[in-house]
């Protein structure tokens, strides 16, 4: 599965998801809210880059 980097650095990993942003491991990317956004700098999802 893809990871998805953020310019600041923080990466979404599908596998873990983000518990502190109560997003279940497992949630993939497309699974995520339109209105998310980076929990280090809040960026939203669309500044995010795939890491194969």
């Amino acid at each position: 599965m893809a990871k998805y980097v953020c310019p600041c650095g923080y990466v979404y990993d599908p596998e873990v998801g983000d518990e502190e942003s109560g997003i279940a491991p497992g949630t993939k990317w497309e699974d995520l809210p339109e209105d998310f956004v980076c929990p280090v700098c809040g960026l939203g999802k669309e500044s995010f880059e795939v890491e194969e």
